[in-house]
């Protein structure tokens, strides 16, 4: 009868070492794609696209030389709209684009070799997402202040719209995640994606009489785009204050953070696709 052979272990240091690096693998993660986004240009040319974009917005609004108070809030409120929709394209595009992308160009499979955890590797991957929505937003503060400046709208224009925006963004964030992960054809993953932002915009451009009623306020109450870019307009067009209309917010906060939270737990189980798959 032999003796049992003695269970070899790593020493504790090493493990947590090497839990350490795992829990911080993350920031790694998001240096590496914010690096890949900037450094390349993607990112400054997504930005003179959005700025383009932008700057036509708002010579169309300031060319009427006849604006009183009221028409002024509301061109603001317009531009942080305008500034907060396209960010949102530019943002949910990029997360699209994320993991498919990857897959397409044949380098998934040697990122999910690494030892990086894969959820570090779709959060590293959403923050740099959502760095395209913060360069849209300090490019679109200018154009806020300059249509503003006569009626004092700058502070509370700003930070709503870093508030609505942010929501907003991690939203689509975590849908074009969550559909780049399981579109085997990059084309599809932003297809969808774009037409989900689509039907998502849609409900707050209905005329007034089309939501009339207890079915078109339910409507636009579940619609996380219409509650935040309502709000808006409450605060900065109706000059309602921040906490008046806070429930507004409400469901744009509850989606972001549950598509988010999906993403992040489904990200555990992110593989390669089989080929014909989408």
């Amino acid at each position: 009868m032999t003796d049992a052979q003695p269970v070899t272990r790593p020493p504790a240091g090493r493990t947590e070492a090497r839990n350490r690096a795992a829990s911080r693998s993350w920031i790694v993660i998001a240096e590496q794609e914010l690096r890949d986004l900037w450094l390349s240009g993607r990112g400054l040319a997504l930005m003179v696209a959005y700025t383009a974009v932008l700057s036509g917005s708002t010579y169309l609004v300031a060319i009427n030389q006849d604006l009183n108070f009221v028409e002024q809030r509301e061109a603001v409120g317009l531009t942080l709209k305008v500034a907060v929709v396209v960010g949102g394209l530019l943002v949910v595009l990029a997360a699209a684009d994320s993991i498919s992308g990857e897959r397409e160009r044949g380098t998934l499979e040697s990122l999910l070799l690494t030892p990086t955890p894969r959820r570090a590797f779709v959060v590293g991957k959403g923050l740099s997402a959502l760095s395209l929505w913060v360069a849209a937003y300090a490019l679109g503060l200018p154009y806020v202040w300059w249509l503003g400046r006569d009626v004092d709208t700058f502070g509370v224009a700003s930070a709503s719209g870093l508030v609505v925006g942010t929501m907003l963004a991690l939203l689509l964030i975590g849908i074009g995640l969550l559909v780049s992960m399981f579109s085997n054809s990059n084309l599809l993953s932003l297809s969808i994606s774009f037409f989900v932002l689509l039907a998502l915009v849609a409900p707050h451009q209905l005329p007034t009489d089309a939501v009339r009623g207890w079915a078109g306020e339910l409507l636009l109450r579940l619609d996380p785009f219409t509650g935040g870019l309502t709000y808006l307009d409450k605060v900065i067009i109706n000059e309602r204050g921040y906490t008046a209309d806070l429930d507004l917010l409400l469901v744009p906060l509850l989606v972001a953070l549950a598509v988010c939270a999906l993403g992040v737990l489904l990200a555990g189980r992110l593989t390669l696709l089989p080929r014909g798959r989408s």
